[in-house]
């Protein structure tokens, strides 16, 4: 490490989820490869941790996932767990202790729904503004407030924290709005650490398409099988259980994601990091928005020249075909190019 400037990073990196683990490996990674050691800030909090693991273990509720699948979300903790520990982590602090952490010149805070006032566990917990840590500088990166609406307006108190970061960054409108309103500040608009820096895994068979999410509308569900009835693919479904899928996949770790993207001949989701993924590797996919996702979906599909793969049960299953099985807009991949551009000139200034 000698000669290279540490950066703590900020964010949910101990989230039972796919999408929240890769974001903060792909943040700490991405820094590396910008001549930074990135070390992820290891909060903790006994309270979080038992609502992660319920949150893990019945994925669904109101609706009770069934006994018979508890073996299978239990062994998806285990391998989370596992990759938890080889993550750049620095010694482990309290969550309302910030002044513990292990100081450093630059803190980033981000990705992730770090500002979502309306998160269950983490919202409007002061050490996501930067209350109280040992740093010099706060920067943000593709920070969200994730499905607190940018219209219900944002606390003075929670406004002011946000001017005190020296560079701020969103990764939707929603947030951008949010951030513009109450600090009179434009912020920079960047895109997910994952699609900044991750690298698409080798391809693989494409003879499935693949399901990534859960607690889908009844149509949608119908209308991914019978696409893959159409056209003879397996449906595969990947760290939740749908039962209308061929094959379960519930217990895979977060290290088994990107291949299972790469090897889809398509990919359903309804989940941010699922279109994410798709995107990363060049995978048509379709997805609709639930009203907790539903910010982050259309911002992210608007921004990327991607709004058709955002539909609802209007939709034709021909239209519904293409989308989900036909190679992706060639002016998706060029705009994400543009923000790819976008995010390191940010971090250059902001980091620089």
């Amino acid at each position: 490490m000698l000669g290279r400037k540490s950066v703590g990073v900020l964010t949910f990196h101990k989230c039972i989820n796919y999408g929240s683990y890769w974001q903060a490996r792909c943040m700490v990674d991405g820094l590396e490869a910008r001549g930074f050691h990135g070390t992820l800030l290891d909060h903790d909090c006994e309270r979080v941790t038992l609502a992660e693991y319920r949150c893990a273990l019945q994925p669904t509720l109101p609706v009770p996932t069934g006994r018979a699948h508890f073996g299978a979300y239990a062994t998806k903790v285990r391998n989370f767990l596992d990759a938890f520990r080889h993550l750049p982590r620095t010694e482990r602090f309290g969550l309302d202790d910030p002044g513990s952490a292990q100081p450093f010149e630059t803190v980033v805070v981000g990705s992730d729904e770090v500002w979502n006032l309306r998160h269950p566990w983490y919202g409007g917990k002061p050490i996501f503004t930067g209350v109280g840590l040992p740093a010099e500088r706060l920067v943000s990166y593709a920070a969200s407030f994730g499905n607190h609406d940018a219209a219900w307006g944002i606390p003075d108190h929670y406004a002011e924290r946000l001017k005190r970061f020296d560079h701020l960054s969103v990764r939707d409108e929603n947030s951008r709005c949010a951030v513009a309103a109450s600090t009179g500040r434009e912020p920079a608009m960047v895109l997910d650490p994952v699609l900044q820096f991750g690298r698409p895994a080798p391809v693989g068979s494409g003879g499935y398409l693949l399901v990534y999410g859960h607690s889908f509308p009844d149509w949608y569900a119908a209308a991914v099988r019978a696409a893959a009835d159409r056209h003879g693919l397996r449906v595969l479904s990947f760290g939740y259980r749908n039962d209308w899928a061929d094959e379960q996949r519930v217990d895979a770790g977060p290290m088994d994601f990107p291949a299972v993207v790469a090897g889809a001949a398509g990919v359903a989701t309804n989940f941010f990091h699922g279109c994410v993924f798709a995107l990363l590797h060049d995978k048509p996919f379709v997805t609709t928005a639930t009203e907790y996702r539903r910010n982050k979906l259309n911002d992210l599909t608007a921004d990327l020249a991607a709004a058709r793969h955002l539909v609802d049960e209007r939709i034709g299953h021909d239209e519904f075909d293409a989308l989900l099985l036909s190679p992706l807009d060639r002016r998706i991949g060029e705009r994400i190019a543009e923000r790819r551009q976008e995010g390191h000139d940010y971090l250059d200034a902001a980091l620089g």
